[in-house]
């Protein structure tokens, strides 16, 4: 008889034990509050060295387990890294990405002609044509860097030609709108004496 009621109390004790650490745990999570996870979004993004030097607001909203990034970065990498460092904070966490991409402008004055081979190279790589003058290849970079901080217009699917201050813009859009912004921002970059559009509207799928 003792036995049996040394097991039944043994029993009513684990019940009980795992009834506690089941509310602690509930009541552990339930503490987790919106200041909480934005500093756990804060603390990711300050392990990135380039990032923790950039004003990126973080906002929360634990009961969606949701987070929302803004501010400004250079490159369409960084803000990327930006959102993964955001959904690494916590389990299952969504981000909504209000980041923009504004890549710094250089001056003609302190545009080298390494920065200039550089712009070059990636011009080869999606298909540009640059030409020789490094007046050519400054212009090249300031377009390119306004079309991808364009959020209208599809950087990666524009090629964009220099040659003698004289930029012909090739490729597809989706609209005519994207076309036309296209144009204003190379027309309106300094030092551009004339923009060929030869943009294509991509047909609308019926």
């Amino acid at each position: 008889m003792r036995f049996l009621t040394t097991v039944c109390v043994a029993g009513i004790l684990t019940l009980v034990g795992c009834s506690t650490t089941t509310r602690t745990g509930q009541y552990a999570d339930a503490r987790v509050t919106n200041s909480d996870l934005e500093r756990m979004v804060k603390d990711k993004l300050a392990l990135d060295p380039q990032l923790s030097a950039r004003k990126i607001d973080v906002g929360a909203d634990v009961d969606k387990n949701q987070v929302t990034l803004s501010g400004e970065v250079p490159t369409e990498q960084m803000r990327m890294r930006a959102v993964e460092l955001a959904k690494a904070a916590r389990t299952g966490v969504s981000v909504v990405d209000k980041i923009d991409v504004k890549p710094t402008e250089v001056s003609r004055a302190d545009y080298t002609e390494d920065m200039a081979r550089k712009t070059r190279d990636k011009a080869k790589e999606t298909g540009d044509k640059i030409g020789e003058s490094l007046e050519d290849a400054w212009i090249h970079s300031k377009i390119t860097a306004k079309l991808i901080g364009d959020a209208s217009t599809p950087a990666r699917k524009i090629n964009v030609d220099v040659k003698n201050n004289v930029v012909t813009l090739r490729g597809q859009v989706e609209s005519l709108e994207a076309k036309t912004e296209a144009e204003r921002i190379a027309k309106e970059t300094d030092g551009v004496k004339r923009v060929n559009n030869l943009l294509k509207v991509r047909p609308s799928a019926s």
